[in-house]
């Protein structure tokens, strides 16, 4: 059973902008990767598949029910940073770290451990709106992984972070997937997402256009081109 599916899934908005029919599953286990240019979608798709958004049509599942009958123990092994890390900027590190794993039904103790592994010790008793922006982002991908989350989605979690930081969450991805989460994660660096995915997805104009395998060369050119052939594709049947 897939941890995650989207099942012809369209949410379309004033304009003309969203998705359309999206297909997509990811299984236990798994790292998928989202690619696309700005604009493409991948936002939508990723609010979409944790109710952040209503889809116009077709349908989202967790660990096979729909959202509205996902009961409160899957929604506890969901974790998520999509956009802007999930903080309040007048509490503390560890207060919010402290208040996440509580959200999620986790003991104290994986606060700690967290701050650890995220390298955040000097900053555990700061307030979050008097961090760097990459601390931030540390704090936000900690409160989103700390309670070992079933599925993990993840929408450019690489954004601020030095090399330190991207190291530390590339080992924490792959831990979870060890531990047989699913994990869907969004991207603009293609290289870096082909280090860790066992799939990267590309999205363009709110649709999937295909796959590239990570093991390929030089995906930036291929990715674009297939890309660029989309979107002729589009302008043709306009």
């Amino acid at each position: 059973m897939s941890v995650l599916e989207l099942r012809r899934v369209s949410r379309v908005f004033r304009g003309g902008a969203g998705v359309h029919e999206l297909d997509l599953a990811l299984a236990p286990g798994e790292i998928v990767a989202l690619v696309g240019l700005n604009g493409a979608g991948k936002s939508t798709l990723m609010r979409l598949a944790l109710g952040m958004l209503r889809p116009d049509s077709g349908q989202v599942l967790l660990d096979g029910r729909s959202l509205a009958r996902a009961p409160r123990a899957t929604w506890c092994g969901v974790g998520h940073l999509v956009e802007v890390p999930l903080a309040y900027p007048e509490l503390s590190t560890r207060q919010n770290l402290a208040l996440a794993a509580r959200l999620h039904g986790a003991g104290g103790s994986c606060v700690d451990a967290a701050i650890e592994q995220w390298k955040l010790t000097p900053y555990a008793e700061r307030r979050v709106r008097r961090l760097s922006l990459g601390n931030r982002q540390r704090v936000g991908l900690a409160a989103a992984l700390q309670h070992g989350p079933r599925l993990v989605v993840l929408d450019e979690p690489t954004n601020a972070l030095d090399p330190a930081g991207v190291l530390v969450l590339r080992d924490a991805l792959l831990r979870r997937a060890d531990e047989g989460a699913g994990v869907l994660v969004s991207s603009h660096h293609l290289d870096e997402v082909a280090r860790i995915a066992h799939r990267i997805v590309m999205v363009n104009g709110g649709r999937l256009i295909g796959e590239l395998s990570p093991a390929s060369t030089d995906l930036e050119r291929t990715f674009f081109e297939h890309v660029r052939l989309d979107d002729e594709r589009r302008e043709a049947v306009a």
